[in-house]
């Protein structure tokens, strides 16, 4: 049976070449992973005043999305040399109620995907600080920087070869993680 892994993208444009690379993840996930980009755009900003007495249905689906996976996937931009709001939002919306965190345990891995030449470098290495405390173990090697993405898909939307394989590798090594840490 595969294990159901949640994807999140930190891009919220409809375009975006991070949710081109979390559907080409999709694609070609081996058979032991079901990959589910989670909606992360619809959260409002984390506030504990609003989360203590009735949180917002979008905190409590993501929640419920989270707790349901064995896994998590961040296919993240740059911003700034930093990762982007939606992403530390979404890591706080998960980790709270304190003592209640949804991310806890779960296999990570991060992939930063740019269109500059260092592949998203800074959000890449910020995020795994913030999964460190919220004790995900997350993939080391390969390192996945995905830079000069422009270059990587053609008019019609279709991947080049070489960047296909990379994220092959990537997929599969994820996968090898994941049921390792099982």
């Amino acid at each position: 049976m595969s294990k159901k892994i949640a994807v999140l993208v930190g891009s919220l444009r409809k375009d975006s070449y991070n949710l081109k690379v979390a559907k080409v993840f999709q694609q070609i996930a081996p058979a032991s992973l079901s990959l589910n980009i989670i909606e992360i755009g619809d959260l409002p900003f984390y506030n504990e005043d609003i989360y203590i007495d009735t949180p917002p249905p979008s905190y409590n689906r993501f929640r419920q999305a989270i707790a349901s996976c064995e896994g998590v996937i961040f296919v993240t931009p740059e911003y700034n040399r930093g990762l982007p709001a939606v992403i530390k939002n979404a890591l706080d919306v998960g980790s709270r109620p304190y003592g209640k965190s949804v991310w806890s345990k779960k296999p990570a891995a991060v992939v930063s995907v740019s269109q500059g030449a260092i592949g998203g470098f800074g959000a890449n290495h910020q995020l795994r600080q913030s999964l460190v405390f919220l004790d995900m173990p997350t993939l080391q090697q390969p390192e996945a920087y995905v830079g000069n993405i422009t270059a990587a898909f053609d008019e019609h939307g279709n991947i080049n070869e070489k960047t296909q394989s990379f994220l092959a590798l990537i997929i599969d090594s994820y996968a090898k993680w994941v049921e390792k840490l099982s």
